[in-house]
C-alpha cells in the first residue's frame, strides 16, 4: 500500500474530482470519519484514483496544502480544473500549488443540497427551474435564470438563497468554457461508481479499529477495480469529445508529446 501511495503520477491532468466517504472509526469510541479521495483524469482519458487521504481534526488550508503538496511532489505539475465540494481552505491551497488551475464548485452536490431543503412534492419544479442556471450559455444568462428562480422559491426555502449565493463564484466558471467541458465537469460519475463500491466494501465491515485499517480497506477496493480494463476502455471514449476540446482551449498548457509522464 505504501508503494500505492507514493507512485509517481502524470505530470498534467485535465481535471481532478475530490469527494469525502464517510467511514466509522473507533477512536475510543465509534465515531464517523471523513477519508477523501482525489480522482485524476488525464490527457488521455484515463481515470486513476491519485490518493486517500483521512481528514484531520480540523480542516483547512494547511491541511489540503499538504495533501495537494504530496501530489505535486510525486510529479503533478499543473490541474486544469479541481472539481469538489465546499472544502474550507481547499481553494486557497490549490492557487498555492497550481496557480492556474479552475476551483470549480460539484455541481451534482450544489443540485442535491438545493434539494435537501425542499419538500419532495416540489423538487420536480425546481428541478425545471434549477435546469437553466447550469445548461446556460453564459454567466450573465446563469445569473439572470438563477434570479428566476430564487425570486420563486425563496419565501418557500429561504436557505436555498444562502446556498446558491454562497456558491456561486465557484460555480460559475466552468460556464466560460466548450459544451463538452462542461458536461464533463458537470457530472460526478468520476467519483461515484468508485463511492459505491466504498460503500459497499466499508458496509461489510461495520467498523474500522483504526485509520490505518480503514485505509486499507479502501486500498483494496481500489486495486481491485475493473480488472479486465473494460471500465477504463468506455471511459476514456466517453471522454473523447472533451479531451479534444481541452486540448483547443488549454492549448497553452499542453505537455509536448513524451513529456506527460516523468
Amino acid at each position: 500500500m505504501n508503494d500505492w501511495c507514493s507512485r509517481p503520477l502524470e505530470r498534467v491532468y485535465a481535471a481532478v474530482f475530490i469527494d469525502a466517504t464517510v467511514v466509522k472509526v473507533r477512536d475510543g469510541q465509534v465515531a464517523n470519519r471523513a477519508f477523501y479521495v482525489a480522482v485524476g483524469v488525464d490527457l488521455d482519458g484515463n481515470r486513476d484514483v491519485l490518493g486517500i487521504w483521512a481528514s484531520p481534526a480540523a480542516e483547512g488550508a494547511r491541511y489540503w496544502l499538504s495533501v495537494l503538496t504530496e501530489l505535486k511532489n510525486r510529479g503533478v505539475d499543473d490541474v486544469f480544473f479541481l472539481i469538489c465540494d465546499g472544502l474550507k481552505g481547499l481553494p486557497d491551497a490549490v492557487a498555492a500549488v497550481w496557480p492556474l488551475a479552475i476551483v470549480q464548485t460539484c455541481v451534482v452536490h450544489l443540485l442535491r443540497n438545493t434539494f435537501r431543503y425542499a419538500s419532495k412534492k416540489d423538487r420536480d419544479a425546481i428541478r425545471r427551474d434549477v435546469r437553466p442556471i447550469y445548461t446556460a450559455p453564459s454567466a450573465a444568462a446563469a445569473e439572470a435564470a438563477r434570479d428566476a428562480m430564487l425570486d420563486k422559491w425563496e419565501a418557500k426555502y429561504p436557505a436555498i438563497r444562502n446556498l446558491w449565493m454562497d456558491a456561486w463564484e465557484r460555480f460559475v466558471p466552468f460556464l466560460d468554457y466548450d459544451v463538452e467541458i462542461r458536461r464533463v465537469i458537470c457530472t460526478t460519475n468520476a467519483i461515484e461508481s468508485l463511492n459505491a463500491r466504498f460503500k459497499r466494501s466499508i458496509r461489510a465491515r461495520g467498523h474500522f479499529p483504526d485509520d490505518q485499517a480503514a485505509l486499507k480497506c479502501m486500498y483494496l477496493t481500489v486495486r481491485s477495480l475493473d480488472p479486465t480494463g473494460k471500465g477504463q476502455v468506455r471511459w476514456v471514449a466517453r471522454w473523447k469529445p472533451a479531451l479534444n476540446a481541452f486540448a483547443v482551449t488549454f492549448a497553452d498548457r499542453w505537455p509536448s508529446e513524451g513529456t506527460q509522464q516523468q
